[in-house]
């Protein structure tokens, strides 16, 4: 018997992830220069085209259908998910239909993909990109997903904690973005010239929406409306707010000023390093891991300059070690008292047992996500040019890759037509200058 009330449940935390794309896409596009914002745009919009649809061709089915290869992978049993409209998930009593269990894993295939993008933004070829995000599905997002569903090796034999994704989605796109920013290499004039975001508002207003979208991703990930997904609730919150204090005290004190970057820089930082462990301690604890993420991702955005990759929005100190410092905290500040049935991490009492299972199955998928992606960015770069070419990376990527320019401030003339008038080639902008 289907729950509606759970239904209705899982379906709209789905709706609130799938919004975290788009606001991604705002997010990292007030980040870039003006001259890119469309790109870096559309490389994270079209994720949910080619990701949406290899979820439901195979995606699904090989992450989470029925048990093959001990573990590590499902079966192409339910490829197509055909006549399957009819079946349930769940717990008794609380059962939904598939599809909706379904349509929710996928969105966080989607946005998992199109975090990679923050990594490389400025200097990556559009269809490159569009096939690199069906083989990373397929290659990486999918075995790690699978080792963490209830029958996966790291799940069920390992018995690691990761309740929203924080491993299978912010350890492994931050592995898989400091890949991506080595393979492709620097932007030209990285980093003598400052690159400085293009419109701050634009890049509030995506971290507001990503907060709102964070709800559904962690209270969501409780599959019903239970105790644990009011714990998650609060926990998301408490978090995100203690890294936002957290990443500006460190501004105030490094630097002398606290900025609206470094506010949304901490929220998200404290969302990514809550989502492990958000069902799984108090909100004490949720407000300690806040503070750790939003201070530790603060000081961990200058490790590209000290070790020289050219990371062009910080996926790797975010979301990487956001990620990893809120997976290991779980070894520290779960609490059997939150989760029925759950464990007691070092500062309650359970020794370090969950702490060292954490940093095994967290440095696994660390380090298959980052040795894949290398493999994979490289073949793809040789063989099908990952990087635009010097001349379209300083004029504007938006222009080479899209003949569209972001911002229309004047009228154009002459054979191109007026673009305020519509006129013929209104939808080719003139070249901007270098911002």
């Amino acid at each position: 018997m289907v729950d509606t009330g759970s239904t209705a449940w899982l379906l709209g935390s789905a709706a609130l992830v799938m919004l975290m794309t788009p606001g991604l896409a705002l997010f990292y596009g007030g980040m870039v220069r003006a001259r890119s914002v469309l790109n870096v745009m559309a490389m994270t919009f079209v994720c949910l085209a080619t990701v949406g649809l290899i979820w439901v061709f195979y995606g699904y089915s090989l992450a989470f259908g029925p048990d093959w290869f001990g573990g590590l992978l499902g079966t192409l049993r339910l490829a197509g998910l055909h006549g399957l409209a009819e079946q349930t998930v769940g717990p008794a009593g609380n059962q939904v239909p598939l599809y909706a269990f379904v349509a929710f894993q996928m969105m966080f295939a989607v946005i998992t993909v199109a975090l990679l993008a923050g990594a490389i933004a400025e200097r990556a070829r559009f269809w490159t990109w569009t096939v690199f995000s069906v083989v990373w599905t397929t290659l990486v997002y999918i075995p790690v997903a699978r080792v963490f569903a209830p029958d996966g090796w790291i799940a069920a034999k390992l018995h690691v904690l990761d309740f929203a994704g924080g491993t299978v989605v912010e350890v492994n796109s931050g592995a898989a973005a400091l890949a991506l920013a080595l393979v492709l290499g620097r932007r030209h004039g990285w980093p003598k010239q400052a690159v400085r975001p293009h419109n701050l508002p634009f890049v509030m207003f995506g971290a507001g929406l990503l907060w709102f979208g964070w709800f559904g991703f962690n209270a969501g990930s409780a599959l019903v409306a239970k105790g644990s997904a009011a714990t998650s609730f609060l926990n998301t919150t408490v978090a995100g707010a203690a890294a936002v204090l957290g990443w500006l005290l460190v501004e105030q004190f490094r630097d002398g000023k606290p900025t609206t970057l470094g506010a949304a820089s901490g929220a998200v930082a404290g969302l990514v390093g809550i989502t492990p462990g958000c069902a799984y301690v108090e909100p004490l604890g949720a407000a300690a891991i806040g503070i750790v993420a939003g201070v530790v991702c603060s000081f961990a955005v200058s490790l590209k300059y000290k070790f020289g990759f050219d990371d062009s929005l910080d996926v790797v100190a975010v979301h990487g070690l956001g990620g990893f410092a809120g997976t290991l905290l779980i070894g520290l500040f779960a609490t059997a008292g939150v989760a029925p049935g759950g464990v007691n991490g070092l500062f309650y009492g359970g020794g370090f047992d969950q702490l060292w299972r954490q940093a095994v199955g967290t440095l696994a998928v660390l380090g298959y996500s980052l040795a894949v992606t290398l493999l994979l960015g490289w073949v793809m770069h040789k063989f099908m040019g990952f990087r635009i070419d010097r001349e379209a990376e300083i004029d504007g990527v938006d222009e080479a890759e899209h003949a569209e320019g972001a911002y229309e401030l004047a009228v154009q003339s002459g054979r191109r037509g007026s673009a305020l008038a519509g006129g013929p080639g209104s939808h080719r902008p003139a070249r901007e200058e270098t911002r």
